[in-house]
């Protein structure tokens, strides 16, 4: 292709404008619009090269700005038409020379595009309103304020993402319904933005003799051409709840409010979100999804379209969809996803996962090379059109546009990027092994009693009639009842997958018994069954855990929204450490909206629940040890409370502002600390286990908060405690958080919530009883202030290393101890309470007290942990207990906190058979005879 020859009149713009030649040669050579726009509005070229303007980045204040002063002396529609067309040429110039000179990247290229449309539409839409109130009135809400008309930008626009010859989507709504006030001619709110709306579009769309701005597509409004122009917001909410499609929900993820108040904008954004992004993962959509896919695929076989970089296989449309899916599927509970820029969500993408580095990469590739060629097709002649050039002019002009020299070698990299992108598209959505079903499967919803019976046994039930009843309670029950058709349909698939799945694990009826609580409870969201039906990966993990755990089987059927845990098993049995598993949640609460206590509280139930399924799916599979149980609960416990504090934090200095010395949202100096005892404070907690907490306050400080209502600082932290359990302890749809026992604090339940630390130190010294200071030997500052931390350790570390009466400590401890085992010991002849029992987990703990508080005064080092297994540790290394009494009792200990834990996860009583036991017990008893010289038995 040879370079373009200048006219005469680009001679003489290019000769005031020496070095903008070089660029020109090529601007020129790709772009027939901005030669004819310099030929026929030589002076608005000019005007834009005299101006730096061409080589500036423009941001959207400054777009706005120029076209208001632009606008300022038009007094009518037809001035107004021609001004925005010349301002549109002038900046569509500006724009396509950026772009083919290579002084823009795609990203600028694409914002410049949309802040244009957005400047056009907003101010445009600014000079009509004005005009139209003089006549008609102002259309007032009912608290006084002005309406305005609220134009949503969708698609490209919407994105922020427009082409160069795009149309812009639009749908135009306002607020509320009424009429207007003021007017010579008063009209209802509809009649009056209906009027507006039309003006607005022709201001756009109407072709003159200078052309036009924008096309203007209004086929995405509610009903379609057949729908009112401009609807209200509850028109809109009305019709997108009851008339509402898939592929709506999927063009509104785009949707983007350009015009209006901020507050209108938001409560647009409000409105339409739960249409778009449900709470929950939508796998009950995919059919509807799979219809659009076979539409786009169907779509590719039209004549032509193995020529447009858009519309055919591997095009821009292909790689939209792939991110939109993912979008409409999680976007409910992982709030970034709702983003609209497509790159973002690739991005997104590969960091949850969701889709590899790889194919992210390779989408990410191809979208920035099917967007740069199709603008440099729009660029030449400012057409609509994604259709690669047929002539060889044509073809070797876009392939020196794109810096390729030939025609081949540029097509060859596009075929490769099309291939990438359609592999990706085709394994999108595909059809699960679920749609083949076993041969030997029955509809288990129609067959006979008898059929059903065969069928059970067939399958390999020990108890094929049982089974039958438990399945038949289910189907005759009033939640399968009432399914609808849809959810028949969906049960239908997925009862034989359940049963035949079931039936290869060791116990076959009592796996099914404990999927049917699940099942009834997913019957009322038949998202999850299609969940089940649509993934056999995540069928075959259910399975496998309900195998294994009733409990992990109830807490599914509980809270359904854990099924989303099962569909990736790497994942699922993978336990992040405390970093990760803190920054999760900080995500996952992100999702939240601010303020909103009530999501806040949900938010964190449900983290809770998901983590500890990982924990648990873990630990019955074996991949996690005993003892990391208990520290990725305790980790889990405190990084929730963390997010507590902080909450509860918040809430308080909103309202009464920060106590003195504390540093804004530092919590790390913020005067007050949370102390964990028990099973949180020893690093042991369970699944269910509550959370023992003491609250401290550092009362060396003094004063009021210093907010509009100001409060001394007892009150304050006394509240700042009173929120976190209230926060924790309220049952929610999600249940409680944890329940918070707070009666080790001083004087109990008849002592202050909050504890001032001198308060503290004075009882721990002078009034705490032999078994509080047990208490203390597991107790640890777990969340706060960090100053107040050191001082409790301290006061931790002065009581326990008191010099005490170690023959008196012994019958003290062995009383308490005494009276909890008749209180509580459940063993027989022939089970042993593994926690109560004799020579059991209580008795080694009390063992580990004893051993603290009558010898630390020498050994200080039994006071630096807080879990036995460390302080069994330095007992022996302090000569306490030789290496062979220490493993005795630690290997006890870890043993019985397993057979526990597994008693825990069938949900079974804490016993075992006393036989299996005879190895610990006698050891145990022999080393409390030798501490505290009495007999157990």
């Amino acid at each position: 292709m040879q370079d373009k020859v200048f006219s005469e009149n680009w001679q003489n713009i290019l000769q005031a404008h020496p070095t903008m030649a070089d660029s020109a040669r090529t601007v020129l050579a790709g772009s027939d619009y901005v030669v004819q726009q310099g030929e026929r509005k030589p002076d608005i070229l000019k005007a834009l090269l005299e101006s730096g303007d061409i080589e500036r980045v423009f941001d959207d204040v400054t777009l706005s700005d120029q076209l208001k002063e632009q606008l300022q002396s038009v007094t009518d529609e037809v001035s107004l038409h021609r001004q925005l067309r010349l301002f549109r040429h002038r900046h569509m110039v500006r724009i396509i020379w950026r772009d083919l000179a290579g002084w823009s990247d795609l990203a600028e290229t694409t914002r410049d595009l949309s802040a244009l449309a957005d400047a056009c539409i907003s101010i445009t839409l600014d000079v009509l309103y004005q005009w139209q109130i003089e006549v008609h009135g102002t259309p007032f809400d009912s608290q006084g304020q002005a309406q305005q008309l609220v134009v949503l930008g969708m698609g490209k626009l919407g994105a922020g993402e427009l082409n160069l010859s795009s149309d812009i989507d639009l749908i135009f709504c306002y607020y509320e319904d009424g009429e207007t006030q003021g007017g010579r001619r008063n009209l209802t709110h509809e009649e009056f933005f209906v009027r507006l709306g039309r003006k607005l579009i022709q201001a756009l769309d109407n072709v003159t003799a200078d052309g036009f701005v924008f096309r203007v597509d209004m086929r995405l409004r509610p009903f379609g051409d057949s729908g009112a122009l401009v609807a209200s917001f509850d028109a809109m909410e009305e019709y997108y709840q009851t008339q509402g499609r898939e592929w709506e929900r999927y063009a509104m993820i785009k949707a983007r409010p350009i015009t209006g108040s901020e507050a209108a904008r938001k409560g647009i954004s409000e409105l339409l979100r739960p249409f778009v992004y449900r709470r929950y993962l939508d796998y009950g959509m995919f059919d509807s999804l799979r219809e659009m896919k076979s539409m786009i695929a169907g779509q590719l076989h039209t004549k032509g379209m193995e020529d447009n970089i858009k519309l055919g296989a591997g095009g821009i449309r292909e790689i939209e969809f792939i991110g939109q899916i993912f979008q409409l599927i999680y976007g409910g509970r992982d709030k970034p996803l709702q983003q609209r820029p497509i790159l973002t969500i690739l991005t997104l993408l590969a960091e949850r996962n969701l889709l590899s580095k790889y194919a992210v990469q390779a989408l990410k590739n191809a979208y920035d090379f099917l967007r740069r060629a199709e603008h440099r097709i729009q660029a030449y002649a400012d057409q609509q059109t994604h259709l690669l050039p047929q002539d060889d002019e044509g073809r070797q002009r876009l392939a020196k546009m794109m810096g390729f020299d030939s025609w081949l070698s540029f097509l060859a990299v596009l075929e490769d990027h099309r291939q990438q992108v359609h592999e990706h598209f085709q394994q999108l959505l595909t059809a699960p092994q679920a749609d083949d079903e076993p041969e030997d499967a029955i509809s288990l919803l129609t067959a006979s009693e008898t059929e059903k019976l065969r069928y059970l046994q067939n399958c390999g039930y020990q108890d094929p009639e049982a089974t039958l009843e438990t399945l038949d309670k289910l189907l005759n029950g009033h939640a399968c009842r009432n399914l609808s058709g849809t959810g028949r349909n969906r049960l239908k698939k997925l009862l034989p997958l359940l049963v035949q799945a079931a039936a290869g694990t060791e116990h076959p009826d009592a796996c099914l018994a404990r999927l049917m609580p699940l099942l009834e409870a997913i019957m009322r969201r038949s998202a999850y069954i299609a969940l089940l039906v649509e993934n056999p990966l995540a069928l075959s993990q259910l399975i496998k855990l309900a195998a294994a755990s009733p409990l992990i089987s109830h807490q599914l059927a509980r809270y359904p929204l854990l099924l989303d845990e099962l569909l990736d098993p790497r994942s699922l049995y993978e336990v992040p450490d405390r970093q990760e598993q803190a920054q999760r949640l900080a995500q996952y609460l992100a999702s939240a909206e601010e303020g909103d206590l009530e999501q806040q509280m949900n938010r964190l139930r449900e983290f809770r629940q998901i983590a500890s399924l990982h924990v648990a799916a873990a630990d019955v599979t074996g991949v996690l040890p005993l003892m990391q149980v208990g520290d990725q609960l305790s980790e889990l416990a405190e990084i929730q409370l963390e997010q507590v504090l902080k909450l509860a934090w918040q809430y308080l200095v909103e309202r009464h502002g920060h106590p003195p010395a504390a540093v804004a949202e530092d919590l790390s100096d913020c005067g007050f600390a949370v102390l964990a005892y028990g099973k949180l404070g020893g690093l042991e907690l369970g699944y269910g286990s509550d959370l023992d907490l003491v609250f401290i306050f550092d009362d060396s400080r003094e004063g009021y908060t210093n907010g509009d209502k100001p409060v001394d600082l007892m009150v304050f932290y006394t509240r700042l405690a009173q929120r976190m359990i209230h926060v924790m302890s309220t049952v929610t749809s999600g249940g409680a958080l944890y329940e918070v026992d707070t009666r080790l604090r001083p004087s109990g339940n008849s002592g202050l919530l909050v504890t001032p630390l001198s308060g503290f130190a004075e009882y721990q010294h002078n009034e705490a009883w032999t078994w509080e200071h047990q208490a203390l030997v597991r107790a640890r500052c777990v969340l706060g202030d960090q100053t107040l931390a050191s001082k409790f350790s301290d006061i931790r570390q002065q009581v326990l290393g008191k010099s005490r009466d170690t023959a008196a400590l012994a019958v003290e401890v062995a009383d308490m101890r005494q009276k909890m085992r008749q209180q509580l010991d459940k063993s027989t002849d022939t089970l042993f309470d593994l926690k109560q029992g004799v020579g059991g987990i209580t008795d080694i703990e009390f063992l580990v007290q004893y051993a603290v508080l009558a010898w630390a005064a020498d050994l200080p080092e039994l006071m630096v942990y807080t879990d036995n297994i460390r302080i069994l540790d330095a007992l022996a290394a302090t000569g306490k207990l030789t290496a062979m009494e220490r493993d005795v009792l630690a290997d006890a200990y870890r043993f019985y906190r397993s057979e526990a834990n597994h008693c825990v996860l069938q949900e079974q009583p804490t016993l075992a058979p006393a036989a299996m036991l005879d190895d610990f017990r006698p050891q145990v008893q022999t080393i409390w005879q030798r501490w505290l010289g009495e007999s157990q038995s």
